[in-house]
């Protein structure tokens, strides 16, 4: 039976139309085929790479708790096509609702309009929130109407069923708020790179890896990650573990703060305290007073302004003195009365003249007459000695810190143009020199360390997991900056500023600190000094304890605006040292026994006239340790031969024996804490 004509005409019509798709599809695919470049344009439609951040590493204090960790935070996206026409009608005005009450952004209204286009325009990649949400939020977010159909109450959430889609965000956060936040610093995505963590960027940002997106709709941002078996993961970061101490830490910040909000006169200070054997600085605090008169680290004082350190830096200059034997401490010196003028330059003691005095008590005075004369009357004619004598002490050198932002140090030759014939004199109380309180404290951790400078250490490893991949070693600059017999009369020195000298506000019995005030007259910032009714202060004091056996060295320095009050350096600055000192101290019950001088020591008082009259010995009386944690109190109590029994937690609260009793080997105390 023969077809119709127009049945046959319409089956080649549709055998013709299949046979051309036929070729264009086998044409295409020769095409890619032999056309890398446009397989790959057209893979790149679909599909691309994108940089898979590595995990940023932790900053760590030096006994491993966590000051600096990247937390896991989410962006919530959602696809609007997911829901079913009956899932979507029935929660969209509860999620949105939900979604304005989480955030805060936008009203209901606002967020049903962003759901309802998404859902229009076939939008499945719709970006919810102006925040990052946190992980503790996560239970909150699942339970959203039409988001809570991925979520079981228990698993991890399924974004096929509930159409939410959270894209995770390592975000930096710091485990004690503000605390050393200038030190360990921050890397920021417009370039700022500062303190450890810019130093360090290079160990804590790890190696990125990729990772295959996938389009899943029209939108450019409509891209969500697609599993592929080229997926390379990143390596995350080194663990970075620092020098600092959380207790000390705190402890000097909140001493510095306290004492800066004394006085409005105040524009911001630092306290640093460092560790005298290694140079690991176990505490560096930096607070500028801000527009609302409240004070942040937002200026590293510490490292970056050099400025005159005023009679913290008699110190040198006693040293050099000593070092080429022109002095003694014993030698006489004539103060007069206050005042002394030397080519026109007037040269003042604080507190009026002490007449004639000795080295030691010129040094235990703070007296600018004292030690102008002594620059004078020895090192005139001979300046280059003088000067040389400072550069082998490594004053004018920087101490190439393992963080940036360091200044650097002035300490004038005699061939520069600026010496004058008062910078001998004027040098050598502190004036006319540029240092940061980090090389001061440098130099004076020097003398507490037996004479061998250490380079100030912020961080001490960097490790993967438990595994340590660099160790950073303490750094020598100078085996020794001067003789021992030199360090012998200068520990003397500054252990008189402390008993009898500017510093003796902070006398203690308990444990010794040896240090030097200082008071220095900051140049306003036109250059000249103000008139003697406006001055801008620089109260400083530096040292190191216990004296007998220096474990930390410390310096603080506060800087004022100009004023017409006056700020000493043993009234403002020593007062924090002590503070901090005292924290110090209360964790190292073992200092209790470093009271009694040594017999050396003792030796040097009994020569000086000042000999104290030695206490009983420690073990047959007994101490209080009332206040004292558990830790603290069985050190004291077990070494002195005594069983302890005890009840509750915390601090002594009671002990069942009075102090100063009598005790014999073997006795018992009961101690309740709370």
């Amino acid at each position: 039976m023969q077809l119709p004509k127009n049945i046959l005409l319409r089956v080649g019509a549709i055998y013709a139309a299949m046979a051309l798709i036929g070729l264009s599809i086998v044409g295409k695919v020769l095409l890619l085929q032999f056309n890398p470049e446009l397989r790959d344009r057209d893979k790149e439609i679909s599909f691309k790479y994108k940089e898979d951040v590595a995990k940023r590493g932790d900053i760590l204090a030096h006994d491993g708790q966590v000051l600096v960790t990247s937390l896991p935070q989410y962006e919530l996206r959602m696809d609007c096509l997911l829901p079913d026409e009956k899932v979507f009608e029935s929660g969209v005005k509860g999620l949105s609702a939900a979604l304005s009450g989480f955030f805060r952004d936008k009203t209901a209204g606002e967020y049903e309009k962003i759901l309802r286009n998404g859902r229009a325009n076939n939008r499945r990649y719709v970006r919810l929130g102006n925040r990052l949400i946190k992980y503790v939020e996560l239970e909150t977010v699942y339970q959203f109407p039409i988001l809570n159909r991925g979520w079981n109450g228990v698993g991890p959430y399924d974004p096929n069923k509930g159409g939410a889609i959270f894209e995770k965000k390592n975000v930096r956060t710091a485990s004690y708020d503000k605390l050393a936040s200038r030190t360990l610093g921050l890397v920021n995505e417009n370039g700022v790179s500062v303190g450890i963590e810019g130093a360090f960027d290079y160990a804590l940002k790890g190696t990125p890896g990729k990772r295959m997106w996938r389009r899943i709709g029209k939108d450019q941002d409509d891209w969500v990650p697609a599993n592929s078996m080229h997926d390379v993961p990143p390596r995350n970061g080194y663990d970075v573990v620092t020098t600092l101490d959380v207790d000390i830490q705190d402890a000097a910040e909140t001493a510095l703060r306290a004492q800066l909000a004394k006085s409005p006169d105040f524009e911001g200070g630092t306290a640093i305290i460092m560790e005298v054997k290694t140079g690991e600085v176990r505490a560096i605090a930096n607070m500028k007073r801000m527009p609302d008169g409240s004070y942040a680290e937002a200026f590293n004082y510490a490292i970056g302004q050099a400025t005159e350190p005023g009679s913290t830096f008699k110190l040198a200059a006693l040293i050099a003195l000593l070092e080429d034997g022109l002095v003694d401490m014993k030698d006489k010196v004539d103060t007069e009365k206050g005042q002394w003028k030397y080519k026109k330059h007037k040269f003042e003691d604080d507190k009026g003249g002490y007449g004639i005095i000795s080295v030691q008590e010129v040094f235990e005075k703070s007296s600018n007459v004292g030690f102008a004369k002594l620059a004078v009357e020895h090192y005139v004619g001979k300046e280059r000695q003088y000067i040389d004598k400072l550069y082998a002490m490594k004053l004018n050198t920087k101490l190439d810190l393992q963080i940036s932002g360091e200044a650097s140090p002035l300490i004038r030759y005699v061939n520069d143009k600026l010496w004058s014939g008062v910078s001998l004199p004027a040098m050598s109380t502190g004036y006319e020199v540029l240092l940061t309180p980090m090389m001061t404290l440098t130099f004076y951790n020097a003398v507490a360390n037996g004479g061998r400078m250490v380079k100030p250490k912020f961080v001490s490893e960097l490790r993967q997991g438990r595994a340590v991949r660099q160790r950073f070693s303490t750094e020598v600059i100078s085996t020794s900056i001067c003789s021992q017999a030199t360090l012998k009369k200068v520990h003397q020195a500054l252990c008189g500023v402390v008993e009898r000298g500017t510093a003796k506000n902070i006398r203690d019995d308990r444990y010794k600190i040896a240090g030097k005030t200082g008071t220095s007259r900051m140049a306003f910032k036109g250059g000249g000094y103000g008139d003697k009714s406006i001055k801008q202060h620089q109260p400083s004091f530096a040292g190191f304890f216990p004296a007998e056996k220096p474990a930390y060295s410390g310096i603080v320095v506060l800087y004022t605006k100009p004023t017409e009050n006056d700020f000493y350096g043993g009234a403002w600055a020593a007062p924090v040292f002590k503070q901090i000192a005292d924290k110090i101290y209360a964790s190292h019950p073992e200092w209790e026994e470093m009271v009694q001088p040594s017999g050396a020591m003792l030796a040097d008082l009994i020569e000086d006239n000042i000999a104290r009259t030695p206490s009983k010995p420690a073990d047959k009386k007994l101490p209080s340790v009332v206040g004292k944690t558990l830790k603290e109190a069985l050190f004291l109590l077990e070494n002195r031969g005594l069983n302890v029994l005890f009840s509750g937690s915390g601090h002594v609260v009671k002990q069942s024996l009075p102090a100063g009793t009598s005790i014999a080997k073997g006795q018992t105390i009961t101690l309740e804490l709370k």
